[in-house]
């Protein structure tokens, strides 16, 4: 198999990362452009790649979980991304949460030292010509989301983002909060808890809705937020209990000073590796920075909380999928460019990933002369293309790996829940490996050693 055009990446996100690495892998020259520093965006904080903007988690790691799944068969296919999330994992529960710092610092040194693999810091601001991946994200630049739109009509959509406040774990009081993970899961004290009775419950949801929020320009009142990661002011303001029901909800807890679950609950994970930091779970927000302040010190523990970062809104780009990629993520309308991340219309750190990786060895296929169909659509990353290219075009929303996207394997499945998902789960990852066997080029080898990683988080 001749693989000889050098191919660009254009994004050093995690759906671009994870494309370079597969690509240079097979043996391909690989030309990575990132705008950072050079252009900075609303919510990145340094210029390393995969850098996490968000929250820290991978969501969960249980392999009955469709994102779990997910992980497990980008892990068979050689994810560099995943192989990164094990070296920087933190305690949280069953989720696989990552030291953000080491995590996007390992991922800069891996590409960086690779011999195939060229980083350019520079804005991309035209659609490059074929071979190429575009992997720009939800914060693509407006010079290149302009050249989409320019190159499809009005298929580009926006919407709303928000990110979760970090607080510094010294200035926290423990004697107000308690360790537990929610039903004991993970080491069963992955989490710091903050239990609210029920008037600290009201008073925290009427602060919520009373606070200044940031104005929104004109041209952006008519974006809409996306579900999966609203606002918790935007909870609020769909009914008083609808965040006991959601970010606070104290199922699977216990106060270990009451011996009872508590009226409501914030829950905090660690977001370093050291400890300092931790993450407010689900608190993302658009509140002005002073309204921040007031309103997450209502919050017991946190009375006199410093803030290592506050949260957020941003917007994201994405393209109506279905209308305009093929079923190997190819531009209907620009032959040899493939679009990866959630600029496609997955959502999630994750199923970004999986996606550059899937573009990638679509790209491999074709510059071989190889007809690599979509993953089975019963496995995960099937999945995702049933997701992106299957959908109604009229109702196409961003959407995280789950069960629904896949259908049955064809094999008989046991009839309870959890024995059908670990059965359906054993067929996906079996038949993710055969389905990469048809490509021949040999799954990337493990990324770094344990002494590299050791050596770059000191």
């Amino acid at each position: 198999m001749s693989l000889q055009p050098t191919v660009t990446v254009v994004g050093g996100g995690l759906a671009g990362c994870e494309a370079a690495w597969q690509l240079a892998e097979a043996g391909v020259s690989v030309v990575l452009y990132e705008m950072r520093p050079e252009k900075p965006t609303p919510a990145h904080r340094t210029d390393r790649l995969a850098e996490l903007v968000c929250s820290n988690s991978l969501r969960s790691d249980n392999p009955e979980n469709a994102v779990g799944l997910l992980k497990r068969e980008m892990e068979a296919l050689g994810s560099l991304v995943l192989a990164c999330a094990r070296a920087h994992r933190l305690p949280a529960g069953d989720a696989l949460a990552v030291d953000r710092e080491g995590f996007s610092r390992t991922i800069t040194q891996t590409l960086e030292q690779h011999p195939r693999i060229t980083v350019v810091r520079q804005e991309i601001t035209q659609l490059p010509p074929p071979p190429a991946i575009v992997a720009t994200g939800p914060l693509t630049s407006e010079a290149l989301h302009q050249a989409l739109v320019d190159l499809l009509g009005q298929g580009s959509l926006s919407f709303f983002d928000a990110i979760a406040p970090v607080v510094a774990a010294d200035s926290l009081d423990m004697s107000k909060l308690f360790r537990a993970s929610r039903y004991g899961k993970g080491s069963g004290e992955d989490y710091l808890n903050a239990p609210l009775n029920r008037e600290q419950y009201e008073q925290f949801v009427a602060a919520l809705l009373a606070a200044e929020k940031v104005p929104l320009k004109p041209f952006e009142e008519q974006i809409p937020y996306f579900e999966g990661c609203l606002p918790i002011e935007v909870m609020a303001e769909r009914g008083v209990e609808t965040l006991r029901f959601g970010p606070m909800k104290p199922v699977g807890l216990v106060d270990p000073r009451t011996e009872r679950p508590p009226y409501a609950v914030v829950q905090l994970r660690q977001d370093d590796l050291a400890g300092e930091h931790y993450n407010l779970v689900g608190f993302q927000t658009r509140m002005t920075i002073p309204a921040q302040k007031h309103v997450f010190r209502l919050i017991p523990g946190l009375e006199n909380a410093r803030f290592v970062r506050f949260g957020m809104i941003h917007r994201n780009t994405f393209l109506c999928a279905p209308q305009f990629l093929t079923a190997t993520l190819e531009l209907r309308v620009l032959p040899g460019v493939r679009l990866a991340g959630q600029i496609t219309g997955v959502e999630g750190y994750v199923e970004s990933a999986a996606t550059g990786l899937l573009a990638a060895l679509f790209t491999l296929a074709a510059l071989g002369g190889v007809q690599l169909p979509p993953p089975p659509p019963w496995t995960a990353h099937g999945g995702l293309i049933r997701h992106l290219t299957g959908r109604d075009p009229r109702r196409f929303q961003p959407a995280n790996a789950s069960w629904g996207l896949m259908t049955d394997p064809p094999v008989a499945l046991p009839k309870e829940k959890t024995q059908r998902r670990r059965r359906a789960g054993e067929v996906a990852l079996a038949s993710i490996v055969s389905w990469r066997h048809t490509l021949p080029v040999p799954t990337p080898r493990p990324a770094f050693s344990t002494a590299q990683v050791t050596a770059w988080t000191a």
